[in-house]
């Protein structure tokens, strides 16, 4: 079963996950280790996070590390710019309001 990425990133503990691996990969443990979870619901966690491709394993001697997936991320960046277009044209419709107000209240 293919999971959808945005319900994998709608959880918190998941996001976080996410941040902690962004700047190094991590085993299980060390990502556990931050949160007031038991190992068992990180890995959980993990495992939708890895079925996403959000993560991806990587096999060290005896330990597994995960780290975060780029070109993944990218995916989401890439859906999400069609939204930030729209913020950034509204907000500088109301940056333009705001400055009319402000030269209406001057005089």
């Amino acid at each position: 079963m293919r999971r959808d990425i945005f319900q994998a990133i709608a959880d918190p503990t998941r996001r976080a996950i996410l941040v902690l691996i962004a700047l190094q990969a991590m085993t299980p443990n060390a990502i556990a280790e931050h949160f007031d979870s038991t190992r068992q619901a990180v890995s959980k966690h993990l495992r939708i996070l890895t079925e996403c491709e959000l993560v991806r394993q990587e096999q060290k001697g005896r330990e597994i590390y995960y780290q975060l997936e780029v070109e993944k991320m990218k995916e989401i960046d890439q859906w999400l710019d069609q939204f930030r277009k729209i913020w950034e044209v509204r907000f500088n419709q109301l940056d333009d309001l705001l400055v009319s107000i402000k030269t209406k209240q001057k005089k």
